[in-house]
């Protein structure tokens, strides 16, 4: 097996391209030292990228155009041009054509991915709102790929301080409760354990679950959800060999740091994951897609409209969701090959390693 044979193929979707998605892909491709660890294909339009190299000043930096992923080049930045149209770039402003060329995106290295042709997919920012699909809300990348998939996603936000997962996750705070039962939870905290074994390979990952209400109930005086919901789900989940605890409540599980003891946090509604979470890894973070059969990762912010066009948009999140893609593919290959066969599968772990992938 080559070098090169052994580098993952990571997709790249447009999103929003009024958004600060083409600045941030263009920014992060430039740097040759990339496609020494992993091969990019952006899916997306020449004329877009073209409008947006030019605008930043990369007038040195080019993308290998193709017409398909059997076209690629290994060692540099490829494009799969999705589309010949002349489209009205607005900058920074929310259109319902920009929502549709992101699913358009989107939907083609979707495609790709189920095919085996792509190691995985990041995907660009795109503003809910401009996206409208047939018979259905769009809340997000997740639940649509998801669906696509016909799989049961799991959003986990992902960074070196931090990795927590919402147990309901884009819902009004005033359906939570209706929406959290044992066993949605007892799925969630087993599809979180799976996670990081198949995906972060740790073995025995310890697992924490947070309270719904304040300080957890207080013992059913603040709310039930606690005693009757939360707690009979962590049992199950323990007698099914899984290392959970709690449940705990939120501020006092943030404030002393507690967080710090568990490898994985379930929170029960989104902004009580994602508020901590964005205040220790804001620049940094990485939105991760657990339980589909490909893997997909995002950085974790959105189209940014207030900077676009601006060059100000920092790159280090949608980086660091690059190399989780490719560095969570290797680990979901080493976790099958070991199970599988793991004497035939140690040459190709030591190679991997060599790599530094």
């Amino acid at each position: 097996m080559s070098e090169q044979e052994l580098k993952p193929k990571i997709g790249i979707t447009l999103g929003d391209f009024n958004g600060i998605g083409p600045e941030i892909i263009i920014k992060t491709l430039a740097d040759e030292l990339l496609c020494n660890h992993l091969t990019p294909i952006v899916y997306a339009s020449v004329k877009v990228m073209t409008y947006y190299r030019k605008m930043f000043g990369y007038n040195d930096f080019q993308f290998h155009v193709i017409k398909s992923i059997n076209e690629i080049q290994t060692g540099r930045p490829n494009l799969i041009n999705c589309w010949e149209e002349e489209l009205d770039i607005k900058i920074g402003t929310a259109q319902g054509v920009a929502g549709s060329y992101a699913i358009r995106s989107l939907d083609l290295a979707l495609t790709d991915a189920m095919q085996g042709k792509l190691d995985g997919i990041v995907t660009a920012p795109l503003n809910k709102s401009t996206v409208k699909i047939p018979n259905n809300t769009f809340t997000g990348h997740t639940g649509y790929i998801g669906d696509k998939l016909q799989a049961k996603p799991l959003m986990m936000l992902i960074s070196d301080e931090l990795k927590i997962t919402p147990a309901t996750e884009h819902i009004p705070l005033r359906e939570v409760s209706s929406a959290l039962n044992t066993s949605m939870l007892v799925e969630k905290i087993t599809e979180l354990h799976n996670a990081m074994v198949k995906d972060f390979a740790i073995n025995k990952p310890k697992i924490a679950v947070l309270g719904l209400n304040p300080h957890a109930g207080e013992s059913g005086l603040l709310g039930k959800e606690e005693q009757e919901i939360i707690l009979p789900a962590i049992n199950q989940c323990k007698e099914k060999g899984i290392i959970v605890y709690g449940c705990y409540p939120a501020d006092g599980f943030f404030g002393s740091g507690q967080f710090k003891q568990f490898d994985a946090v379930l929170s029960m509604y989104h902004d009580q994951g994602l508020i901590p979470f964005k205040l220790l890894s804001f620049d940094d973070g990485v939105n991760y897609t657990a339980g589909l059969p490909i893997v997909r990762t995002s950085p974790d912010h959105g189209t940014a409209y207030n900077i676009a066009g601006k060059g100000e948009a920092s790159i280090t999140s949608f980086l660091n969701a690059i190399f989780m893609a490719a560095h969570t593919f290797s680990n979901r290959q080493m976790n099958e090959g070991l199970r599988k066969s793991p004497l035939k599968f140690s040459q190709i772990k030591r190679e991997r390693f060599r790599l530094d992938i």
